[in-house]
């Protein structure tokens, strides 16, 4: 069986990585980011995920880009699925090279 690395949610990278040295709330950046309150705290919690419109906002706040977002969440999203179906995954036989 292969090791599977333990997934980061984006919301843990938002959270850990950029409100809480700012000693920034959800809601400080909801209002920043005219979004919700409610969906950055979902974020944060590691609830839901990065769509392409929070990554662009996130982008334009923090001075990141929307790819380093929704690469983060893709990242995730792979992790998880992999886990999920390691043996199916594993089952498959690769193509021959000749």
């Amino acid at each position: 069986m292969t090791n599977i690395i333990t997934p980061v949610h984006p919301g843990e990278i938002l959270r850990e990585d950029y409100m809480a040295p700012l000693g920034m709330t959800a809601a400080a950046l909801a209002e920043t980011l005219r979004v919700p309150q409610p969906l950055i705290e979902q974020i944060a919690a590691e609830q839901t995920t990065i769509s392409a419109d929070i990554a662009l906002r996130l982008a334009q706040y923090f001075r990141t880009s929307p790819e380093f977002w929704l690469n983060l969440q893709a990242s995730h999203d792979i992790m998880v699925q992999a886990a999920a179906m390691v043996d199916e995954i594993e089952a498959i036989r690769q193509i021959e090279v000749v």
